[in-house]
């Protein structure tokens, strides 16, 4: 549960948390929509992925039922940085090792191609850079007020906290998406609930969005260039 004990919580501080935590998802999803299904590598792309980070942004100040400070308070290197990069390349390996077979069934590899071709078709060091901003900004949101405002007796808060995020993602159309919120959506809350800030699942998140983006694209590139992929 981290260090905001729930007694501590006032009422008023967390009516404030789920409804700006509704407003924010209800904004968000078909912004988060409009932004993934854009022309890879386009301006409008880039233009909508800046209106989903500041979408995220606006919803962990204005729902925050405690100062944003508390949640990326100072920590230890190791705690806060280390360890959490470690856990996000570790799931990079994962996803990658995954993405091997899944890039060998047609219909899930133009899912995953649907992804990357933002990342082969404009510039990397933008598409991470954007990648890196959408990746903070909904930690802050997602592991930050919404956590706090579903972290209540009777509800398990990692669970709820990732179904509602994994839901979100819906929204893309992309299933290879939804699945990798389900999966980061739970490591990063797991990191959220021991260390009771949001640097931990920042890092991870950042972590995990580079690695896929430098991994991805040239595995879906070297397959459609086989026989097989043809």
């Amino acid at each position: 549960m981290g260090t905001f004990a729930r007694g501590s919580r006032r009422p008023a501080a967390l009516r404030r948390a789920r409804w700006a935590s509704a407003v924010t998802i209800a904004a968000g999803a078909p912004v988060l929509r409009t932004a993934i299904t854009s022309p890879p590598g386009g301006r409008k792309f880039r233009r909508w992925t800046v209106v989903l980070a500041s979408t995220w942004t606006a919803g962990a100040v204005a729902g925050s039922p405690r100062p944003l400070r508390q949640l990326v308070r100072p920590a230890t290197l190791t705690r806060s940085v280390v360890r959490p990069a470690i856990i996000g390349a570790g799931a990079v390996a994962v996803f990658s090792a995954g993405a091997v077979v899944t890039t060998r069934i047609p219909l899930l590899r133009d899912r995953i191609r649907a992804v990357v071709d933002h990342a082969r078709h404009g510039s990397l060091p933008t598409v991470i850079g954007l990648a890196l901003l959408t990746g903070v900004t909904e930690e802050l949101f997602f592991r930050g007020p919404l956590y706090d405002a579903v972290d209540l007796p009777g509800v398990h808060p990692v669970l709820t906290s990732t179904a509602i995020y994994t839901l979100v993602t819906c929204a893309t159309g992309n299933p290879m998406l939804v699945f990798a919120a389900g999966v980061l959506g739970t490591i990063t809350a797991l990191d959220r609930r021991a260390t009771g800030d949001v640097i931990g699942p920042a890092v991870i998140h950042l972590t995990w969005s580079t690695g896929m983006l430098l991994v991805l694209p040239p595995m879906v590139h070297r397959f459609d260039r086989s026989p097989t992929g043809r």
